[in-house]
């Protein structure tokens, strides 16, 4: 995407965002960059792993440290940014750590060490998950219109994955340039994160720690329950982001080097659903678009089942390509969500309790108990050369079927409590009510 096309594009969406150009092109920009770092190496890092002989509980044990990170940093660091330093720094800071650890973990061959090197990249690079939100959201004037900056991290997501399409050889194992190359973009948004907009703490009325304030939301049941499926969802998408590029590989009958490009097809709808999700929250309601994102979910994981015996390969892109319901709908919209159920004083503190159920808590379940279910329907044979590694055939048809049951089941939960307490399930205001309060906002200013 050139300067232009990119410039012309900034200008259509500024105009609906309620934020103006200067402060939409580098938010813009800082979330191509957040999205194009996790896109890079995490899609084809059990690829990688795979390649270098770990065992499927170790790749799915790696993969949980990222969920890790998201359960014990974004509440601390969202602390941090709520009542002590400026967010911009802390997404700066984060992301120059990130980039140094990125390429130790380029170096290491050992399950042990790879591990404990993906553990303390996650400690630093979740939090960003969740902060990258909270800056945007302190500067917009309307919530339900963030999607129109989110889009460019679906961007950057898709031309780092088609990236791997020039950076892998062909008919060669996936080695370690997928992760040099999220380093080197983790250095360029540690250092593009200090020119980001002024954003100091604001939370002076509260306590210490925002962050229990933010755990009080749990007390409404419809957030609770809110809260409850999206575990269930999340752990299904870390079944999907540690074992769908090896499945896609090895059922779909795709070459390494072109399974990251193929990946993005998902993101590649992402951004037509990303643009048009505050139509649908305006005309659906909240409550319907969630419900969207979650059967998305559930028709994914059917897909792959059924596609799990090496035929109807245009159901895996299927699955592939409902990408765009099951993130805009779900976690797209859950983050806006919670944006308008909490209050401002704990903005970051709430966003990361969110980020830690989805990419923390329910993604270390999911990544942890993929990698246990993956092996256990995985037999292994002698290989027919001497000093190769011996050869995994998966039963991915269980595999799949799993998740698929728990996400219906998790549906009809989700379904029962838009029928048993809809009022709570619709938090934010008429548009009517919203203008309003944005008037009344302007005429307080100083």
């Amino acid at each position: 995407m050139g300067y232009d096309s990119f410039l012309l594009l900034a200008q259509q969406a500024a105009e609906p965002s309620g934020v103006n150009l200067a402060n939409f092109i580098p938010f813009s920009i800082l979330h191509f960059l957040e999205f194009a770092i996790w896109g890079a190496w995490y899609v084809v890092l059990g690829n990688y792993l795979n390649a270098k002989g770990f065992s499927r509980p170790a790749i799915g044990r790696i993969y949980g440290t990222m969920a890790l990170g998201a359960i014990i940093s974004p509440m601390i660091l969202g602390t941090v940014a709520d009542k002590y330093l400026n967010t911009e720094d802390v997404i700066g800071g984060s992301h120059l750590i990130g980039g140094v650890l990125l390429l130790v973990m380029s170096r290491m061959n050992r399950p042990s060490t790879f591990f404990a090197a993906a553990l303390g990249y996650a400690l630093v690079f979740s939090p960003t998950l969740s902060l990258v939100n909270a800056i945007v959201f302190e500067h917009i004037d309307n919530a339900n219109n963030f999607p129109y900056i989110r889009v460019f991290g679906t961007i950057g997501w898709i031309l780092a994955g088609l990236s791997l399409k020039l950076l892998l050889k062909p008919d060669r194992p996936v080695d370690n340039k997928p992760i040099l190359l999220a380093a080197a973009l983790s250095f360029v948004l540690g250092i593009f994160a200090f020119t980001l907009p002024d954003t100091p703490p604001k939370s002076t009325g509260v306590g210490a720690f925002p962050a229990l304030e933010a755990l009080g939301m749990l007390a409404e049941p419809t957030t609770a329950v809110f809260f409850a499926v999206t575990l269930v969802i999340s752990m299904a998408m870390g079944l999907y982001f540690a074992f769908g590029a090896l499945f896609i590989e090895q059922r779909g009958g795709v070459r390494s080097e072109n399974v990251g490009p193929i990946m993005t097809i998902g993101q590649a709808v992402e951004i037509g659903f990303m643009l048009s999700l505050p139509w649908f929250i305006r005309e659906l309601g909240m409550p319907v678009v969630l419900a969207v994102g979650v059967t998305a979910w559930a028709l994914r994981f059917a897909f792959f089942t059924t596609a799990s015996t090496g035929r109807y390969f245009p159901l895996i892109l299927a699955g592939v390509a409902l990408h765009g319901l099951c993130f805009d709908f779900y976690f797209a919209a859950g983050f806006i969500h919670v944006e308008n159920l909490a209050d401002e004083s704990i903005r970051n503190s709430s966003q990361a309790l969110f980020a830690v159920v989805v990419y923390g808590l329910g993604m270390y379940l999911g990544t942890e108990g993929s990698g246990w279910l993956n092996q256990k329907f995985t037999r292994e044979e002698a290989p027919a050369t001497a000093g190769q590694p011996p050869v995994r055939t998966t039963d991915w048809r269980t595999f799949w079927l799993l998740p698929t049951i728990a996400v219906t089941i998790s549906l009809l939960a989700f379904l029962a409590s838009l029928v048993l307490v809809p009022e709570a399930a619709q938090p934010e205001m008429e548009p009517e009510a919203e203008a309003a309060a944005a008037a009344a906002a302007e005429l307080e200013i100083p």
